[in-house]
């Protein structure tokens, strides 16, 4: 495993590679850094040169104090992948991730996925409307948020998630330049996307609804879905060996 940061213009990412093989970089939700992928990896790294990294205002990554897009978010990403001296990666987003993904593609797994150019108010506007409130007092209500990302089974046996919505680590103006990116992503259209596509759709996902994430295979030429029974939102953390199990048979009939 190697730490590692790399300066992009007045960018400084941060990011960790572990494993050996064909490239695969893993794209964080919003709430996130690179450590959510942290169970996940393990079950990749013996057969995929994994590469996690920290978004602008996320982790150790360190950026100026300006507003940037999803547009700057891929060129982040790309520019990581050039540096490290690939041609080309897999890419593996989730939730906010899988925004990026999108703009950034070659072979590409969308997890829990997020149509570029809509946001969670158009897709669900009572949970957004009810996550608003709930942000309101993190500290009170994380619990609550948190049952919009996990099951409550799953809760149960692990309530110390909560911890993660009680209170960010992130200050208000990197919270505020993490809000903008979804709503403000461009509609861009997803017929011309030519990457082997596989849409993951968590069947028990309270904050993006299943049917949305699999509508977006639709408008993609070729491309597969898999609904994970019994997950939530962030299903890298709830059950990573078995997200990793069916990311593993997808990417080995397209090795990089």
């Amino acid at each position: 495993m190697q730490d590692r940061t790399i300066r992009y213009t007045s960018v400084s990412t941060a990011f960790v590679v572990t494993g050996f093989g064909p490239p695969v970089l893993l794209i964080h939700g919003a709430e996130a850094d690179h450590t959510m992928f942290d169970q996940f990896v393990p079950y990749l790294s013996d057969r995929f040169t994994c590469i996690g990294y920290d978004q602008r205002d996320s982790g150790a990554t360190v950026n100026p104090a300006e507003a940037y897009n999803v547009t700057d978010m891929a060129d982040d990403a790309a520019t990581l992948i050039r540096a490290l001296g690939f041609a080309k990666v897999h890419v593996f987003g989730t939730s906010l991730g899988s925004i990026i993904g999108q703009a950034l593609v070659d072979r590409l797994i969308l997890s829990a996925a997020i149509r570029i150019g809509r946001g969670i108010a158009e897709i669900a506007p009572e949970t957004a409307a009810e996550l608003g409130r709930l942000r309101a007092d993190p500290a009170k209500n994380g619990m609550a948020i948190a049952r919009y990302f996990y099951t409550e089974d799953h809760l149960a046996k692990h309530p110390e998630l909560a911890q993660r919505f009680s209170g960010s680590k992130r200050t208000p103006e990197q919270q505020a330049r993490r809000n903008a990116l979804i709503p403000g992503a461009p509609l861009l259209p997803l017929g011309g996307i030519t990457a082997t596509t596989l849409v993951l759709a968590h069947a028990e996902d309270k904050l993006i609804p299943p049917a949305h994430s699999l509508g977006i295979a639709k408008e993609i030429p070729g491309a597969r879905t898999v609904v994970l029974d019994g997950l939530g939102h962030v299903g890298t953390i709830q059950a990573p060996e078995r997200v990793a199990e069916v990311v593993r048979s997808f990417l080995s009939e397209n090795t990089v």
